[in-house]
């Protein structure tokens, strides 16, 4: 009761007074809506120069020193832009979404391993590029000129060079977090990388039918729950290494890979129409995330959003809206989480716009009542995702579609060049989980004492540690 009484005044304030300051939005109608989510989304673009001469098109200013942002936060930009002419047909940024997902495709290949970005390329920030061309294809953004690479056809290269990188060698299966083998970062097991691989493996079975993509999500949804790095509380920790056999499970837990999960349990829940386990996975874990990540209604990045001080990196500042953004996926998916998931987004929305001025510059924390001066093109994303996510469920908002239910985009089975992905990928057994508790009881046995943190990075795309 009192969460709802807090909801409840959250969004009477959600019609900003002058005295507030605040961006004015009445959250109860879907035309308002939409004309604050245009004022965002000019602010958000605003950040965006790479069409601006000698700059680089489709990228945010950066890597650092160069700018504050990565390279993989451009690809979930443009995700962004695709949604936002979704839910309000404004087609505004359309050429400009366009032109940045090819140009930074890596043409011939298609497959967003562009050489010029091979210094800070993990799977997780290719993975966001095709997140984001797969939901082109869902949405049926426009599409390319024909002699041009298609959404469909990218997502699939993207997910094909993924499943190529299964590695069975090391903690039994799952993905590293970095390609290639010089990269700080790639004895790392992170659950961002893999939770993408079973994002877009369900993704892709219920565009396309194949099930050969649901058995390559459920095979990394079994590897990331037998190694703990998903508890029986469904909460979703960051990750391991492969020296320690990944049992040095680094217990931090980032709102954006719950988001992803619950994204792709939706496609799962559907794609199997309901078959357990997912129906239970898919409510599992979107209620646990809606807890641990939405106290009191509102969004707050737990791992570094503390009540003193915020000490989150570039990256985690844009995790709210995509968090956001994906639950709302889920929901068309996936209906029954409506009742869930809607309310905690609307009042979220309402603490959010307390956070912007009313020319749609928006702040990091939401639940102060208050703007905060926290600002940058990750704010932006959250501000923009959380409020057009309202718009789910309107009539004009269409639900992703399949190749069967109108989908246009052409698509390339074995686009990425890596042959035989299915060949990596065999179904976890019941050996393959006594395998991985064996190696966690040994792990633990042959580390001694407690392991501490001396020096803990926050890097590109997640956490970088080293024990000593």
């Amino acid at each position: 009761m009192a969460m709802w009484r807090r909801v409840c005044a959250l969004l009477a304030l959600s019609i900003a007074t002058p005295a507030q300051a605040a961006l004015e939005v009445d959250l109860q109608s879907p035309a308002s809506i939409r004309a604050g989510a245009k004022i965002i989304a000019k602010n958000l673009m605003s950040y965006y120069h790479g069409e601006e001469p000698g700059n680089i098109p489709g990228v945010l200013p950066g890597p650092p020193p160069g700018g504050p942002y990565y390279w993989w936060e451009g690809g979930a930009m443009w995700g962004t832009m695709v949604d936002y002419w979704h839910y309000t047909d404004d087609k505004t940024w359309n050429n400009n979404t366009e032109f940045a997902l090819l140009f930074q495709s890596n043409e011939p290949q298609n497959n967003y391993m562009p050489s010029n970005w091979t210094m800070s390329l993990g799977n997780d920030d290719q993975g966001f590029w095709g997140m984001s061309v797969m939901l082109a294809a869902e949405t049926i953004f426009p599409d390319p000129p024909p002699d041009r690479p298609q959404w469909l056809m990218l997502a699939q290269a993207v997910f094909n060079t993924q499943a190529h990188r299964w590695d069975a060698q090391t903690c039994g299966g799952g993905l590293r977090w970095q390609i290639p083998f010089a990269n700080t970062g790639y004895n790392y097991k992170n659950s961002i990388t893999n939770a993408i691989l079973f994002n877009m493996g369900a993704r892709l079975a219920r565009y396309t039918g194949n099930d050969t993509y649901a058995q390559i999500a459920e095979k990394a949804w079994d590897w990331m729950e037998a190694l703990g790095y998903i508890d029986k509380d469904y909460n979703i920790y960051d990750g391991a290494h492969v020296e320690n056999n990944c049992t040095d499970l680094i217990k931090a837990q980032f709102s954006y890979t719950a988001g992803i999960m619950i994204q792709g349990l939706g496609f799962m829940h559907n794609y199997t129409k309901g078959k357990e386990p997912w129906e239970t996975r898919l409510t599992g874990l979107t209620k646990r995330t809606l807890e641990f990540f939405f106290p009191g209604g509102i969004a707050v990045e737990m791992a570094c959003e503390l009540d003193t001080h915020v000490q989150c990196t570039t990256d985690m500042l844009s995790f709210k809206g995509y968090v956001a953004r994906f639950m709302a996926q889920a929901v068309q998916v996936a209906p029954n989480l409506h009742d869930i998931i809607m309310p905690v987004l609307r009042s979220s929305a309402a603490g959010m716009l307390q956070s912007c001025n009313p020319d749609g510059t928006c702040g990091f924390r939401w639940n102060t009542g208050a703007y905060d001066g926290l600002t940058g093109a990750g704010q932006q994303m959250n501000a923009l995702g959380t409020l057009m996510a309202l718009l789910v469920s309107q009539p004009s908002t269409l639900r992703p579609v399949t190749n069967g239910t109108g989908g246009t985009s052409l698509g390339n089975p074995a686009g990425g060049g890596d042959p035989e992905v299915e060949k990596f990928m065999k179904p976890i057994t019941a050996a393959d989980r006594a395998g991985a508790g064996i190696l966690t009881a040994l792990g633990i046995i042959g580390i001694t004492g407690t392991l501490a943190v001396m020096s803990t990075s926050f890097g590109e795309g997640g956490f970088s540690f080293s024990f000593k």
